[in-house]
């Protein structure tokens, strides 16, 4: 299946390691031309644009603090400014702070909301006027999480809040934008091998797989594939979801 995603642009963020990378290379592959960033810059999120150009693309890593709005919009800016025009908005960028809920400090809670809720909200914002002033059609994708829907079993209350709200943002985005050609869709995680989930895995061998129909965890690639079609155009019809990436652990 031609994707006719060559040429096309794109911004990822949180795109260092894990999911992030995983996505921004395999959008790389079909052609896609990057803006990528992390909190900070080093050599992971270098790297990353370093091999996404070995697919003969144009990479660019920057460093971005998607909790402060003054750096997510210099971040926005200068994405456009890189790349012209801005075809595609993946918004991976999250953090997954530890804290049973009557324990949790107010900082940790709203630096959760500002990290993986406000941050996407602004560049999905800056995305949506940027082609809306254009006349240009996009897509938007968030990347979410199956504590979304079931809430969190393991200390992450304010985690499972803020993906919530990424749930009603997906949906209100997508009814206001798809009429005018920006689709929005969101895609749910259970557990991902990746650094962040690292130390939990390693705490409970086997609990996660025993709570996964397909019987494993996913790859960062499970992940990427699935969202390197939905930036394509054969997925135009899809808008206002959030798919079930979970291997099943969310069916509803």
């Amino acid at each position: 299946m031609d994707l006719k995603l060559k040429g096309k642009n794109a911004v990822v963020t949180g795109a260092s390691r894990g999911v992030g990378r995983a996505i921004a290379l395999g959008l790389a592959k079909e052609g896609v031309n990057l803006v990528i960033c992390a909190s900070r810059m080093g050599a992971a999120i270098e790297e990353v644009a370093k091999e996404a150009e070995s697919y003969g693309v144009k990479a660019t890593a920057l460093a971005a603090d998607l909790g402060s709005s003054e750096s997510t919009l210099a971040f926005m800016q200068e994405a456009e400014r890189l790349l012209g025009d801005l075809d595609i908005l993946v918004n991976n960028a999250g953090i997954w702070l530890q804290g049973w809920c009557q324990e949790i400090p107010l900082e940790d809670w709203q630096r959760s909301l500002d990290v993986n809720l406000t941050g996407p909200f602004l560049t999905s914002q800056y995305f949506a006027k940027s082609n809306l002033g254009k006349g240009r059609p996009g897509r938007i994708i968030n990347i979410n999480s199956q504590a979304a829907f079931n809430g969190s079993t393991t200390g992450h209350a304010h985690y499972a809040a803020s993906k919530a709200g990424m749930v009603a943002l997906t949906i209100s985005m997508a009814r206001e934008l798809s009429p005018r050609g920006i689709t929005v869709n969101g895609i749910a995680l259970g557990i991902v091998a990746t650094d962040m989930t690292k130390e939990s895995r390693e705490n409970k061998p086997g609990y996660y797989e025993s709570r996964i129909p397909l019987g494993r965890v996913a790859e960062p690639e499970d992940i990427a594939n699935i969202v390197v079609f939905m930036a394509s155009e054969p997925a135009g019809y899809l808008t206002g979801t959030t798919l079930d990436a979970t291997g099943g652990m969310l069916m509803r």
